[in-house]
């Protein structure tokens, strides 16, 4: 059984840098975390030269000592490989293994993450790397996980080094066999750039446009996610050779161009996340009118659910944002560190480990505050922890239960590449997401991502009632079938706008639109366009309601029998067209909307497919407060988590328990600012 995250418990942790300390130290600050109620911690994700000072010289005394004070005090250690940060000997050395910016320019030693994947020599001296630490620190008693390197694809997530070109040919090839099938699927008769030898393809350099072949991108950001992948993989190989059973395998992470579900299915046990909600309130990105705020991190942890059910949390928020050269960010409030550790829970998470335990008195992330200060002296952030691990002591029957939601978004990896560099896909897509996510929060709908890959199957959709797939501007057969599948079974799909666009090479369709998704949308899209910025906003009335068809307006019009019209546009000079059609499907709708989701038209759609507010005949409270809802075996657990600073008024419409007082609350209570609540229903 897995020694973390095992459906036995919720535990807390912190990171910790004993390198960055007087050895002198460490005792005292393993003690004082362990009366804190934290009972891991991580070591050595930027620690290479501590185990390898020179190539192919290695020495374990450091990590040696430090594991044996953990096991004498009773603290549990992840051990992380320390590929993150390449030492000076081996980029000065092997300056081949350093990443490049687009024009070639080499990203030199002196930060972090400075490497790129596709380097043999690099991947040679990372299984070195990889192979002395887990073959000599796995078997230590101490240790009962593994966290691959760090934060795959953080601070860059593009790679041009000559190593990647290289690599890119490769995976090019393997995809596509020949030249001339490439070719075809990169379109390179456009603007004569058809390719004679492999060695004529590199990874994307500058242009003369600065617009690279749409195509050649879309295969890109999927071989970086390869690559990344198979760098996960060459090390997770390794480590399962040595370690103990119930050890685990772990990553920290969700950073652009990776397929987490691959990554996680050849390479983790469960995947874990860094969570800063302080970004909420970042100096010089802060916005009044952002009403999510650090609200936002419920997006990011749902993100993380859709690969690890029950998953964790390696870095979370304890103190100021903050390098010194970017990212300030305010100390935590009273309240606010315990929300957001609830935050976590209430998503799924059952380890939540803190960074850090003491903040950095040198380097980058000297202003990246921890638990405590500088000096270390008991402090408010620490009585909160304290606090918090109460807290967490009465909370060990969740541990294991799921995040119950009767609402999904689905996505595909696909879909998100093609919409980074697709503009016209980019702008729906961004502002869909942005507001589905919020129509849900403001009416207290929980719902999960849902990701169209190979291993999705219909029973796994028809736990939902309502799917939104805004905008699957690129389709296939397989995920068309799914779909119709699910719609057939009773299951409500709901499309926007630009479906159906595109094949997987990324070609636009020569089929009538919506493409792939006209039989089961039953529309046909005969014109289409931005909407006119002259014009203000178009508007479509549905059943006496208006909503807005924001952005961007395909105009229907219904095909087949048991097709219906719900709404027409009432503005532009297409008003009367149709903007909504539903089409009856088997058991099931599948809706079509001619538009992106604003706000409150997401929130109409909730409203009138009956999912709006699916804890109300519980608990009416206000939009300043999250609902979130994990169900086990024998109790369903109801979080509210109020993100003001001002107390909130909940009224209980029926008697339910307090988790943590045992007593039962109902009628009027009262949640104060950054309050939490644990309900057993």
């Amino acid at each position: 059984m897995r020694k973390l995250i095992n459906g036995k418990g919720i535990d807390l942790g912190v990171c910790y840098y004993p390198e960055h300390w007087e050895e002198s130290l460490w005792a005292e600050d393993l003690d004082r975390m362990l009366e804190a109620g934290l009972g891991t911690v991580r070591i050595g994700e930027f620690a290479w030269s501590l185990i390898e000072p020179r190539e192919g010289e290695y020495t374990y005394d450091f990590f040696d000592r430090f594991l044996e004070l953990a096991l004498e005090k009773g603290m549990r250690v992840i051990f992380c490989t320390p590929t993150a940060t390449p030492p000076a000997w081996l980029t000065e050395k092997y300056p081949e293994v350093l990443n490049a910016d687009m024009e070639g320019n080499l990203i030199r030693h002196g930060s972090r993450r400075h490497y790129n994947y596709n380097s043999s020599v690099y991947q040679r001296l990372c299984c070195n790397i990889v192979e002395k630490s887990a073959s000599h620190y796995a078997k230590h008693p101490a240790v009962v996980g593994w966290q691959l390197d760090n934060e795959f694809n953080c601070e860059r997530d593009t790679f041009y080094s000559e190593s990647d070109t290289e690599a890119f040919r490769c995976f090019l090839q393997e995809k596509y066999g020949t030249l001339d099938e490439l070719n075809r699927a990169w379109g390179t008769v456009f603007w004569n750039q058809t390719y004679t030898e492999w060695t004529e393809i590199y990874v994307p350099r500058k242009t003369n446009t600065n617009s690279n072949n749409p195509h050649q991108m879309l295969d890109y950001y999927r071989f970086i996610s390869d690559s990344v992948c198979r760098f996960a993989k060459m090390q997770a190989d390794i480590i399962r050779k040595y370690a103990k059973e119930g050890d685990f395998i772990t990553h920290n992470g969700m950073f652009a161009n990776i397929d987490y579900q691959r990554l996680g299915r050849e390479s983790l046990d469960v995947l874990m996340y860094d969570s800063y909600p302080d970004f909420g309130y970042e100096l010089d990105t802060y916005s009044p009118a952002d009403i999510m705020r650090d609200r936002k991190w419920s997006r990011n942890l749902s993100e993380v659910r859709a690969v690890s059910p029950n998953f964790g949390i390696m870095e979370q928020q304890s103190g100021a944002n903050g390098w010194n050269t970017r990212m300030e960010a305010p100390t935590p409030r009273p309240g606010q560190i315990t929300l957001w550790t609830i935050q976590s829970i209430a998503h799924g998470a059952d380890f939540v480990s803190y960074f850090r335990w003491r903040t950095a008195r040198f380097g980058t992330e000297m202003y990246w505050h921890g638990i405590l200060d500088y000096s270390g002296r008991e402090n408010r952030r620490l009585r909160e922890v304290r606090e918090i691990s109460r807290k967490i002591a009465a909370m060990q029957e969740i541990s294991g239960s799921k995040y119950d939601a009767k609402v999904g978004i689905v996505k595909d990896y696909d879909n998100i590449w093609d919409s980074q560099l697709d503009r016209w896909h980019g702008r729906v897509e961004h502002f869909s997401q942005k507001n589905l996510f919020e129509a849900m929060e403001l009416l207290h709908v929980p719902f999960d991502f849902v990701y169209l890959e190979n291993h999705v199957t219909l029973e796994s959709l028809r736990q939902y009632e309502v799917l939104f797939y805004p905008h699957g501007v690129i389709l296939d057969r397989e995920r068309t079938a799914l779909l119709e599948e699910y719609v057939a079974a009773g299951g409500k799909l709901v499309m926007g706008c630009r479906t159906g666009y595109k094949d997987m090479d990324g070609h636009c369709v020569a089929d009538f639109l919506p493409g792939l998704a006209a039989k089961l949308s039953g529309t046909d899209v005969q014109e289409y366009t931005f909407v006119p910025p002259d014009e203000g906003r178009v508007m479509a009335d549905w059943d006496g309601v208006a909503i807005e068809a924001a952005v961007f307006n395909d105009l229907l019009a219904p095909v087949g029998e048991n097709a219906e019209v719900l709404a027409r546009y009432t503005s532009s000079y297409y008003a009367g067209t149709p903007a909504l059609v539903r089409n009856r499907f088997g058991k099931g709708e599948a809706y079509y909307f001619g538009g992106a989701f604003a706000l409150d038209t997401a929130k109409v759609f909730l409203d009138k497919l009956g999912v709006a507010d699916p804890w109300g005949d519980v608990i009416s409270l206000p939009e300043s407060c999250e609902i979130a809802v994990r169900r086990g075996a024998e109790a369903t657990y109801l979080f509210v988590l109020n993100y003001l600073a001002q107390p909130a008024q909940l009224l209980l419409k029926r008697a339910v328990k307090n988790l943590w007082t045992a007593a039962e609350e109902t009628g009027e209570v009262v949640l104060e600012g950054y309050g939490v609540k644990v309900y057993v229903l």
